[in-house]
C-alpha cells in the first residue's frame, strides 16, 4: 500500500480533514478553501469558506472521489459566514455532520446536519446547538455509545472570549505563567442534537501533574482537537497554533485530565495545521493538510495522509512531513 504524502484531490482546495471508516471505506470531511480576497489577519478572516465537500477512498490505493457539495451556508438560517472545520459521527442509523460557523452577530457556534448516507447530502438544523461556541468540533463515539464533542480554538476561534459562559468581545485570555485554556467537551444527548449539560473545560497537565501554562506555546492547546482510543487509552491531539505542531496528551477518561506526551507532526507548509487519526485495516493513519498545492498560500490548502506508528509503550512516533 503506497505512502500517500501528496494531495488527495487537486481540483479544489481542502483543509482540516476529519477521517472516518464507514462501510469499509474511508470518508474524509474537510473544510473547502475558496479563493476569496479577504484581509489576512490573526482572526482568520482569510478563511472564508461557505460549503462542504466530502472525499471518499474505496481503499488507500484507490483514487480519491469528490462526492460533491453536501451542505452550503445559504441553506442554514443562522449562518452568516465562515463554515470552518467539520466532523461527522454515526448513530441511530444516521450520519451527523457537526460544523462551526459565525452567526449574524459574528459569533461562532456549532451546528449539526443529518444524512442517511456518509456521502451526504446533509440537511442542517435551523439553529445551532444551544450552549455551543467557538470552532473545530470533533466527535468521539465511545464504546458505550455515548457521544462527546470536543471543540475550541483561540484567536479567531473566540475560545478565550467565552470563559465566563457569555461572549466578551474584548477578552484576551490568559498569558505567561497563567494556566492555559483547554478545549471544551460536551456530552451529546441520545438524539445527537444537544448537550446533556454545559460543556466543560479539559485540563492538560505537564509531566509533573501541573496544568500547562499559556506561555508554553510548544505544548499548550490552540485549536483543532481530535480524540481517538488506542489500547483502552484516550488520546487527545491538537494544534499548538503559533508553533505549528500537532501534539498529543493521554488519559484514562474521555473528559480528562490529560497528560502531555509529545509531538505527532512537525510543522507543514503554511501557517495552519489540522489533522485526524483513523485506523484502517489494522494500521493507523494521520490525515492532515498543508499549503503545498497552492505554493504556500495559507488559505488554499490540500489534504493528504501518512501512516502513524506507535511505540510499544503507547507513545506515538513523531512524523516529519517532508522526509521519507
Amino acid at each position: 500500500m503506497a505512502e500517500q504524502r501528496k494531495p488527495l484531490v487537486t481540483h479544489i482546495f481542502t483543509a482540516d480533514p476529519s477521517a472516518h471508516v464507514f462501510d469499509g471505506k474511508i470518508y474524509i470531511y474537510p473544510s473547502h478553501d475558496l479563493a476569496h480576497k479577504m484581509e489576512i489577519n490573526d482572526n482568520g478572516d482569510q478563511y472564508d469558506m461557505e460549503d462542504y465537500h466530502i472525499l471518499c477512498l474505496e481503499d488507500l490505493d484507490a483514487p480519491c472521489v469528490d462526492c460533491g457539495e453536501v451542505l452550503h451556508m445559504k441553506d442554514i438560517p443562522w449562518v452568516s459566514q465562515q463554515m470552518w472545520a467539520p466532523d461527522v459521527a454515526f448513530k441511530n442509523g444516521k450520519y451527523y455532520l457537526y460544523f462551526p460557523a459565525r452567526d449574524h452577530k459574528g459569533q461562532f457556534h456549532l451546528g449539526v446536519a443529518v444524512s442517511d448516507s456518509p456521502a451526504g447530502k446533509f440537511v442542517a438544523q435551523e439553529n445551532y446547538i444551544e450552549g455551543s461556541f467557538s470552532i473545530d468540533p470533533a466527535v468521539l463515539m465511545d464504546d458505550d455509545g455515548q457521544g462527546y464533542v470536543y471543540f475550541g480554538g483561540l484567536w479567531g476561534g473566540q475560545l478565550e472570549k467565552w470563559q465566563t459562559g457569555e461572549f466578551l468581545e474584548n477578552e484576551d485570555g490568559p498569558s505567561g505563567n497563567e494556566k492555559a485554556l483547554g478545549p471544551r467537551v460536551g456530552r451529546l444527548t441520545d438524539d445527537m442534537f444537544s448537550f446533556k449539560e454545559a460543556p466543560q473545560e479539559i485540563v492538560i497537565l505537564d509531566e509533573n501533574g501541573e496544568p500547562l501554562k499559556a506561555g508554553d506555546e510548544d505544548r499548550r492547546y490552540f485549536e483543532g482537537p481530535w480524540m481517538h482510543k488506542y489500547n483502552g487509552k484516550y488520546y487527545l491531539s491538537y494544534s499548538t497554533g503559533t508553533t505549528h505542531t500537532i501534539v498529543y496528551a493521554t488519559s484514562d477518561s474521555p473528559v480528562g485530565p490529560f497528560t502531555y506526551r509529545g509531538k505527532i507532526l512537525e510543522p507543514v507548509i503554511g501557517w495552519t495545521t489540522h489533522h485526524s487519526i483513523v485506523e484502517y485495516k489494522g494500521k493507523w493513519y494521520l490525515f492532515y493538510h498543508d499549503s503545498s498545492l497552492s505554493g504556500g498560500i495559507d488559505n488554499q490548502r490540500c489534504v493528504m495522509y501518512t501512516e502513524l506508528k506507535y511505540n510499544e509503550d503507547g507513545t506515538i512516533q513523531t512524523i516529519k512531513p517532508y522526509e521519507n
